[in-house]
């Protein structure tokens, strides 16, 4: 006898035509023939402002993959403090609000929260787990409010304290908490006043989205491939905690002594910055791509000879592993990361490349070096041991199974 269908509501303030993982999840329970419906917000990361084709014709973006989705108005992000605090504010109040009356007369046997900053996401979905008494789980992507504390989003002790105050009241009202690191069960313990069950406290890490474990061309409109330099690619947000002017000074610091180039493809609220420091320092070796689909980056890895992870320093990000280390080991290219903690760990547990200390330039130049001067078996087997690390560790299908289990676990519960 077949298992019954689940009706699984998602609450995310990020989702298509943003490239965000929880895009994946979404589409690969509705192909297993569950009802899936979307609580999000409008499209506008990472720039700040909200796309144009989602302005231009907004019933295009209400169905994903057989998914209904409902879109709550919210301030764009904007690119200074205040306006993405707005922007976090007014998501949470409106999808608690709005979105809750939106789905009247809807049933679920499941909500799941992807909480990525920020937490507050998780206050609809208790609101509406209440209404609909239905179980909550949030994968916790982001540990608040460290994370403010570390990227200066706030700075001021009384103000910190009021959002772990409220850190704390979602996660002891939260059903399941579904941590991505390792790293992250202590801080989280800290916050659960009341008694925690093991089972309530789970390990679920991020996977790489389907195109970058697949065989890719090495055509990309992109990217020609250059058999004469050393190719190093960062892909994803351009923001404060990725360290950019590091990686900027590693670029000067090469510049005119080996052949190397660095491809930086991405946008966010450094990409300015960014550019104006290219110019004016005449970083003739870095190449800035702009935003592209997430299609496009398969082919665009194949042309590399390495990939780029950054971080800042600090004790909350040396816990975290950021989504694109994933990426980056299921399409067996070697890692170069400039990274404490976690993801530092696995680029070496994994054996698929090198690393040095988060802000420190000079050992990310000489780790390219050394990664440069490697020989082209040396370079494969780093990129298969990567590959062969992700297949053990962060395989989708055996993840999103383990959550399907979670999910009928826990309707089961509610049924007895």
């Amino acid at each position: 006898m077949s298992e019954s269908k689940l009706r699984i509501l998602v609450v995310t303030q990020y989702f298509w035509p943003e490239n965000m993982r929880i895009n994946d999840l979404v589409r690969d329970f509705t192909e297993k023939g569950h009802s899936v419906t979307v609580l999000t917000g409008l499209p506008n990361y990472p720039e700040g402002e909200v796309y144009r084709e989602y302005l231009s014709a907004p019933e295009r973006f209400s169905e994903y993959s057989g998914a209904e989705i409902f879109r709550v108005p919210m301030a764009a992000r904007g690119k200074r403090s205040i306006s993405l605090m707005l922007n976090y504010l007014s998501f949470f109040t409106s999808a608690s609000s709005i979105g809750a009356y939106k789905l009247r007369g809807k049933q679920f046997d499941a909500i799941f929260v992807y909480a990525v900053s920020p937490i507050m996401t998780a206050i609809p979905a208790l609101v509406i787990g209440r209404l609909k008494k239905a179980p909550v789980f949030v994968w916790v992507l982001d540990l608040w409010p460290e994370t403010l504390r570390a990227v200066g989003v706030i700075k001021h002790p009384a103000l910190l304290s009021m959002v772990g105050k409220m850190v704390s009241w979602i996660y002891n009202r939260t059903d399941y908490l579904l941590l991505q690191s390792n790293g992250f069960f202590d801080n989280v313990k800290r916050y659960c006043t009341r008694n925690i069950s093991p089972e309530r406290l789970v390990y679920f890490p991020s996977w790489a989205e389907d195109d970058f474990s697949s065989p890719s061309s090495q055509y990309s409109r992109l990217l020609e491939r250059d058999g004469s330099v050393f190719t190093v690619v960062f892909a994803g947000n351009l923001g404060e905690a990725q360290d950019l002017p590091a990686v900027l000074d590693a670029a000067e610091k090469l510049q005119g002594k080996v052949a190397v180039r660095w491809v930086i493809v991405g946008d966010g609220r450094m990409s300015e910055w960014v550019g104006q420091q290219v110019q004016s320092r005449g970083l003739s070796n870095v190449l800035l791509l702009g935003r592209h689909p997430l299609e496009e980056m398969p082919a665009l890895f194949a042309n590399a000879d390495a990939l780029l992870v950054s971080l800042k320093t600090n004790d909350v990000f040396e816990k975290t592993i950021p989504g694109k280390v994933q990426a980056y080991l299921a399409s067996g290219r070697p890692l170069l990361g400039m990274i404490n903690g976690e993801a530092a760990r696995v680029i070496t547990e994994s054996g698929a490349g090198f690393t040095c200390a988060s802000g420190d330039a000079s050992g990310l130049a000489e780790i390219t070096m050394a990664l440069a001067n490697t020989d082209a078996m040396g370079l494969k087997a780093m990129g298969q041991a990567g590959h062969q690390y992700y297949l053990n560790y962060y395989s989708k299908p055996i993840l999103l199974s383990r959550l399907e289990r979670l999910f009928r676990n826990a309707t089961l519960r509610k049924a007895t």
